[in-house]
């Protein structure tokens, strides 16, 4: 048996374990309580979007039965990403949004996302306050005020159409280019919107795992490790440039024209590198991301403001500085003139426009960039433990200024360390970026070695 998972993230579980059409009624059945009671007075309309997972339709059925049972009007929008269903509900006056999705995890997963009358996920207090409700009794609306069901097709052209507007834009430089681009869809939702996009800008589009089928082409995570097709696609093809998106289309991984991965990492940054001299503001990124953030920011004269890992943290710092440009570092490139969410498609946008701009390759513009590196390992401990280890980290690292507002962040010259307790499992999780690849196993390998022998 596996462990329901709830957190500010939204509830996620595997299908037919610990997640199931009684656990999802319950759920969005409070949550519609919930965003009733937030925003009286208004109409109780919540707008609902699904990727492709094969346990999408049931989880759809089931929540729209239960939102249509405790009074509220419910829009579905079909199979779309889930910064469409995000875009959806800011640009409408929906009191909120479930995103049905578990973004990068297996197939066998599936989640509920909950998304907020402005449009952006349930900020962390608000969510907690939810949370803290979800297994209240429900108080299901009588036969004569149910909610009612409407079907909307168009969110996804809306969503195309919003990124297209980016002012700073330009939509001509890159259709004269013709860039040849290949997409890897994993067979998400990202096939039903990723090609149209491309077409717009004139590209020639080469599609792999296209098909919103919800059966996997591979592991769904667009990490290095995961996109040999891809890259050996872009190969083939002789194209410009690869891109791979996780099956909600809400982060983006890109491939150089010599075939290989050049890391999610690199999708924010090219995308401060094209916004910042356009729109010149201070940068807003998680404490996990690249140190490259600020070597771009330098060249701009502004400053790197880092938050919390979450998606819904980085937006609001975001919103509150007027940030141009920001996401975080697994491919989630924020832009604010679209909406305040992470977007692979807008993040597709930004990065064709910077190499449009350029003379050269997107291995040039790579190479124009320092390089750093990263590694990753965790620490299993016994639940016990996991408070006593956090402790003592501190004192096994000297020399180095910490930033604890997200477990221990080790800040070095050219280097950090990040460590944090996993929400989910009695995991510590190490994070380590450097100068050198060696150097980062190095520190890493370090860390858990002398946490190994002080416990």
């Amino acid at each position: 048996m596996n462990k329901l998972m709830t957190s500010v993230s939204g509830v996620r579980g595997v299908f037919a374990d610990t997640l199931n059409p009684i656990i999802t009624i319950q759920f969005a059945a409070r949550f519609a309580e919930f965003q009733k009671s937030s925003h009286p007075g208004c109409t109780p309309r919540i707008i609902v979007g699904r990727d492709s997972r094969t346990t999408g339709l049931v989880m759809l059925h089931s929540i729209i039965a239960a939102l249509i049972g405790t009074g509220c009007e419910v829009t579905d929008i079909g199979i779309v990403p889930t910064p469409t269903v995000l875009l959806a509900v800011e640009e409408s006056e929906a009191i909120g949004g479930i995103a049905i999705t578990a973004s990068h995890n297996p197939p066998q997963w599936n989640a509920m996302k909950f998304v907020d009358a402005d449009g952006m996920f349930l900020a962390p207090e608000k969510a907690q306050l939810f949370l803290g409700t979800a297994q209240e009794p429900v108080y299901w609306s009588q036969w004569n005020s149910m909610g009612k069901l409407t079907h909307d097709d168009n969110a996804i052209d809306r969503h195309i159409a919003k990124v297209l507007a980016i002012p700073y834009l330009n939509i001509d430089q890159i259709r004269n280019r013709q860039f040849k681009v290949v997409i890897d869809s994993v067979n998400g939702a990202g096939g039903l919107i990723s090609p149209r996009f491309l077409k717009e800008l004139g590209c020639t589009v080469y599609e792999i795992n296209s098909a919103p089928s919800g059966i996997f082409a591979h592991v769904a995570e667009p990490l290095n490790e995961n996109l040999g097709q891809l890259e050996e696609a872009v190969e083939f093809y002789g194209a410009d440039l690869g891109f791979a998106t996780d099956p909600d289309v809400d982060r983006l991984s890109v491939v150089s024209e010599r075939g290989k991965c050049i890391g999610e990492e690199l999708s924010v940054a090219l995308s401060e590198l094209f916004v910042l001299p356009k729109r010149r503001g201070d940068v807003v990124v998680n404490l996990s991301s690249s140190m490259l953030s600020e070597d771009i920011a330098a060249k701009y004269q502004v400053k790197v403001h880092r938050t919390k890992v979450g998606e819904i943290n980085v937006g609001k710092m975001m919103q509150s500085l007027r940030s141009p440009i920001g996401g975080e570092g697994n491919g989630g490139i924020i832009c604010p003139d679209v909406h305040y969410t992470r977007d692979a498609i807008a993040g597709m946008a930004l990065i064709l426009g910077l190499l449009a701009e350029s003379e050269g390759s997107l291995s040039d513009l790579v190479s124009s960039l320092p390089s750093y590196y990263f590694a990753k390992d965790k620490l299993q401990l016994e639940s016990s433990q996991m408070d006593s280890v956090m402790n003592l980290i501190p004192t096994l690292l000297n020399g180095y200024e910490f930033d604890t507002q997200d477990g221990i962040k080790a800040i070095g010259e050219k280097h950090w360390l990040h460590i944090r307790k996993s929400g989910t499992e009695p995991i510590i999780r190490i994070y380590v970026e450097s100068d050198s690849p060696q150097r980062s196993r190095q520190l890493c390998d370090e860390l858990i070695n002398k946490v190994r022998s002080n416990i």
